[in-house]
Formats: structure tokens, sequence, C-alpha cells
């Protein structure tokens, strides 16, 4: 199996990824888009991107990729938990540092340990937390990277601090994106994204009560802007079940009149804690 995620080796990306199939060949790319473009192209059978931190929320490029740009289905799912560490060239000190470079997640979800250590830093967002140690070597001194330790050993890197994540529970849900849909395991999220033709009072509402009419829990409500005209969304819902079972059959077809467009991210199956990698 080939399996895309953003790289290079080193970045969460890449842990998720053998966290999802330890015996994969890992094909390293350098943006979720890009991870998806691999899947679609046939350089990789399915790809591993992030859709969901616990400290920062969910990441809009994934999000946005589902909803304009593939036609992949969501295959799997996997919660990673995520240490974020401080790391520089060998003997770097903590006051001498004017520069921190990360994926923008990274930064999202260190932003006390920065604000509080570098107030006067300038943060610089990079494609990845392997990457950020890459720029931050070029430096020579004045500056640091939030990233793994995986990717401070791969580099040569130093560890300047340890666990600086504004939360130690800190996880991000990372999903596996294919072809095909996971036939029903009883143990199902399902995720969807739908529009409306106009905005009027109740719109939503009336789709909501779809999902409350069958007894139906939805996990996670959001929007996103449809990118064509200001002020419309883009609504997402992740709900309890799979499509192909009667109560999720069910509610698409009674939510798709309601609707200008629905469309199905994938049923797959939710993740535990107790999950086998």
């Amino acid at each position: 199996m080939r399996l895309a995620h953003l790289g290079p080796p080193g970045t969460f990306g890449e842990a998720a990824a053998l966290r999802v199939a330890p015996g994969a060949t890992l094909v390293p790319c350098p943006s979720h888009a890009a991870v998806a473009a691999a899947v679609e192209g046939g350089d990789a059978d399915a790809g591993v991107v992030a859709i969901e931190n616990s400290l920062n929320g969910s990441v809009a490029e994934t999000l946005d990729i589902l909803i304009h740009e593939t036609s992949l289905q969501i295959q799997a799912e996997v919660v990673l938990p995520i240490e974020h560490n401080l790391v520089g060239c060998p003997g770097t000190r903590l006051e001498e540092i004017t520069v921190v470079y990360s994926h923008p997640q990274a930064l999202g979800q260190c932003r006390r340990f920065v604000e509080r250590s570098f107030p006067k830093a300038q943060l610089e967002a990079a494609l990845s937390t392997a990457e950020a140690v890459t720029l931050a070597l070029r430096r020579h001194g004045d500056a640091a990277a939030i990233a793994t330790v995986r990717a401070a050993e791969l580099h040569g890197a130093a560890l300047l601090a340890r666990a600086i994540q504004d939360a130690d529970n800190n996880v991000t849900r990372f999903v596996v994106l294919g072809r095909g849909r996971p036939r029903p395991t009883g143990r199902d999220r399902t995720s969807i994204a739908f529009t409306f033709a106009e905005d009027r009072p109740g719109s939503l509402a009336s789709v909501l009560d779809e999902f409350a009419a069958r007894g139906i829990n939805c996990t996670k409500i959001e929007s996103r802007p449809t990118r064509a005209v200001f002020g419309e969304y883009v609504f997402l819902v992740d709900f309890e079940g799979h499509a192909e079972e009667p109560a999720g059959a069910a509610v698409l077809a009674a939510i798709r009149p309601l609707c200008a467009e629905v469309k199905v991210f994938g049923s797959y199956p939710r993740w535990h804690a107790n999950a086998e990698a």
C-alpha cells in the first residue's frame, strides 16, 4: 500500500500514516492538497490528512479540499496525541531567538508559550513542522522551530523545550482519503456538507430537525464560506451512523430536497481509544 501524507519525514502526518498502516510505503507530499492529488493521480493508494485539532479547531485547508476540490471519500480516521517541542541549532540560547518557524496549526497550538517566551519574535509559517526545522537550522542560532522529536533527531537539531503545546491533552484527528466507501461496521461516522439555494430563517433548523426526528446524533456542526458570494456558507455536519444503513439513508433522502446541494465526504469507522493501529 502506498500512503501519502504531509511530509517530509518527521511530521505528525507521517506519524498518523504509520499508525494507520505500519507496513505501508509512505509518499511524503508538500501540502494536504498535494496528498489528495497524489491519490487522485495514482501516485498513492490512499492519503492521510489532518482535519481537526482539539486546541486549534478544524483544519480549513482540508475542509476546503473536501468541499471544493476532490471526490475522494473518507475511509477511516485516527486520533493522534500531539506533543510540540521547541528545537534549534545546538547551543541556541532562548534569549537570542528572534524567529520561530512552524506549520500554522502548530503555531496556533503553542500560542501561549510563544507569546510568553518570545513576545517580540517573528512567527514564520512553514509547509510542515519538519520543514520548519530545516528553516530554523539555516539561521545558525537566532531561530527555532516547533516540531516533533523525530524531526529534531533526523536533522541533528537540539531540543530547547519540550511539550510546549497549550494543553497536555492536545490531539489531532486525521482522516484517510481514498476511493470507494467502506461497508457499515456498526460503529461508523458520516461526514457531509450542504448548501441552501437562499438564505432564509429556519433553513438550517429544518435540516437538523430531520436528524433529531430519527434520533441521529450530530457530533460536529460548522460552516465554511462558499467562495462564491460573501456571506454565503457551506454547512458541514458529522453524524453517527453509516450512509448505507436505513437511518443514514433516510436522513440523507429527507434533507436533499431542503438543500441546494448535499455532498457526502464518506462513511467510515469511528476511531476509539483501543482501536488497532
